[in-house]
């Protein structure tokens, strides 16, 4: 399925769009891999809870991972390679992004 162009008077508008798109998930992304890791810290002063360890580890790592793709695709110069890259990222942040709010739910849960 092609993918429409966003302006049809600047062809060129679409590669800023999707380059300011991946500059945006690499710096949420990169920030919110440091509120997991602090969100852990407070934890283990307040409770001692392995399962929310476990489960915000794999929630940094789907973030660090989505940084990683969202960097790679403002590097590459194939287009190809950055579509894909940045549409990996973008579903790997919107994931950690949904299993962010279910930790979240789980720890006012638990402290309440």
């Amino acid at each position: 399925m092609p993918k429409e162009p966003l302006s049809d008077s600047n062809p060129g508008l679409d590669a800023i769009v999707e380059a300011d798109i991946s500059v945006h998930i690499f710096s949420v992304s990169a920030a919110l891999v440091g509120v997991c890791l602090t969100v852990m810290g407070l934890l283990r002063i307040r409770i001692s809870s392995t399962f929310i360890d476990d489960v915000l580890t794999v929630d940094a790592f789907l973030f660090l991972v989505s940084c990683l793709l969202s960097y790679g695709a403002i590097r590459t110069r194939s287009r190809r390679k950055r579509r894909r890259w940045e549409r990996v990222a973008d579903a790997l942040f919107v994931m950690a992004l949904l299993l962010m709010t279910c930790i979240t739910a789980f720890i006012a849960y638990e402290i309440l």
